[in-house]
């Protein structure tokens, strides 16, 4: 009984223990995020994509070596158009087309978000150059286009923070569950180990008694069916039997 006792003691220690943590509860605040942030993201993205492609065909109609400008601008300006043109018709399609399959991977939008500071950065200067040595209308249709890369950039940033602190907290939480796992693991194995150890003591116990002895029971006598004992005559009665005379 008291081995049966402890087996079911072994388990219900483990299942208390267990029953006690709270069940896991997804983190999905990152996920939220993602999902309330995807609506304004596409848009970003579909603004961004548009702004390659025209922005592309506008800077390849620049015409650069027309330019009244001395030739170190003139060198220069085409270096940054050249430059701008390769990553706005290979480079950040690509980018684009990443942070839009993955919209909660903050890798993917980081590139993006760099790629579009990148790209700000020397589309400024080439319009600058276009305001000054170009024609007006060029420098005015950059200009829409510098803006449009201006705000969806803002956007990117602020999108990019906000995914950031949600897949932080996500990981905090993610890192507290798993200590709170090994905490009640390692409970559950502690108290795993001791009922095991109060089962191999209840066994030795029970090893260490002594057999019990079987009671000798006493031969009792069989009466016959006259009442008589079947036990032998007493000596006594055989000589006097002996003694008797015949008739």
């Amino acid at each position: 009984m008291k081995l049966a006792s402890y087996v079911i003691l072994l388990f219900g220690i483990s299942a208390t223990i267990w029953a006690q943590s709270p069940p896991a509860s997804p983190a999905d605040s990152a996920g939220k995020s993602a999902t309330s942030s995807s609506g304004s993201l596409s848009a970003d993205l579909d603004r961004l994509q548009s702004f390659a492609s025209q922005s592309a065909q506008q800077i390849a109609a620049l015409h650069i070596e027309k330019w009244k400008a001395n030739s170190a601008a003139k060198s220069a300006a085409q270096s940054n158009a050249d430059s701008l043109h390769r990553n706005l018709t290979d480079v950040l399609p690509s980018l684009i087309e990443s942070a839009r399959a993955a919209p909660g991977d903050v890798n993917a939008q980081f590139k993006l978000y760099r790629d579009a500071n990148a790209l700000y950065d020397v589309f400024d200067g080439i319009t600058e150059s276009t305001r000054i040595f170009g024609q007006k209308g060029q420098y005015e249709s950059l200009s829409v286009q510098l803006h449009t890369l201006g705000s969806v950039r803002r956007n990117l940033g602020e999108g990019l923070e906000d995914l950031t602190a949600s897949t932080q907290s996500e990981l905090q939480q993610l890192r507290a569950e798993h200590k709170n796992d090994q905490q009640r693991l390692a409970m559950a194995e502690a108290a795993t180990a001791e009922a095991r150890k109060q089962v191999m003591l209840a066994q030795a116990e029970l090893e260490k008694k002594p057999a019990p002895k079987k009671k000798s029971v006493a031969k009792k006598s069989t009466t016959l069916a006259n009442g008589t004992s079947s036990a032998p005559p007493p000596a006594n009665a055989a000589v006097q039997t002996a003694a008797t005379p015949r008739p």
